[in-house]
């Protein structure tokens, strides 16, 4: 199925938001060029002609391709570290938020698994100033996650003797979900997310094999 074709609540349901409508297909149809061809493979035209429409209609909406693939990469940053945060917000202990982050953020790398391998593989083609942005954005996340693994330490629940470390290691582990995911597969999102809960419990040494719940 072309962008132009797809309905809401696929993987174009993360561009949603975005608008005029033309905006939007255009968007759909660069992240199915650039997960399936790459970014340096892919030409405007091709992503017009995913879209249905000409390559000068493109430029009317985006001026360049790497424009493009900052937009998209921007608001996936964006949705990552809303889901974060709304986890580290909760008022909870430190298991139940890191459990929440987790489940949150595996579930939306897997129904969005298209959009989210471009937006966390192809961070290098960004030019200088958009990929600073993003890294910041990167920043921010680690910075979450990290927190409340810290704060988990602190109250008792968790054993870890490198939060920064481990905060890098849960979020590769999260990522990693939007390279090897198939809708069509034997586990569904949310059965990943939770998986991936109690995986990354245990990594902080949380319940039956570390501190006691």
């Amino acid at each position: 199925m072309s962008a132009a074709e797809q309905t809401p609540g696929g993987e174009d349901a993360s561009w949603d938001e975005v608008v005029p409508e033309a905006a939007r297909r255009l968007l759909v149809a660069a992240v199915e060029a650039f997960a399936e061809r790459g970014y340096h493979a892919t030409t405007t035209r091709d992503i017009a002609g995913r879209a249905g429409m000409s390559p000068a209609a493109l430029y009317i909406h985006y001026k360049t391709k790497e424009e493009l693939l900052h937009r998209i990469s921007r608001i996936g940053h964006d949705k990552a570290l809303e889901i974060l945060r709304a986890a580290e917000l909760r008022e909870a202990g430190a298991a139940d938020r890191l459990a929440d982050a987790v489940r949150s953020f595996v579930r939306w790398h897997a129904e969005h698994h298209t959009t989210a391998r471009v937006v966390q593989y192809e961070l290098d083609a960004l030019g200088p100033e958009h990929r600073a942005e993003i890294v910041e954005l990167r920043r921010e996340t680690d910075a979450t996650v990290c927190r409340i693994i810290e704060e988990g330490v602190a109250a008792g629940e968790f054993d870890v003797a490198d939060a920064p470390g481990t905060t890098v290691a849960v979020l590769s582990l999260c990522i990693d979900v939007a390279r090897w995911f198939n809708p069509r597969g034997r586990r569904t999102p949310d059965e990943v997310g939770a998986l991936y809960a109690d995986l990354v419990l245990r990594m902080v040494g949380y319940g039956p094999r570390g501190v006691q719940k």
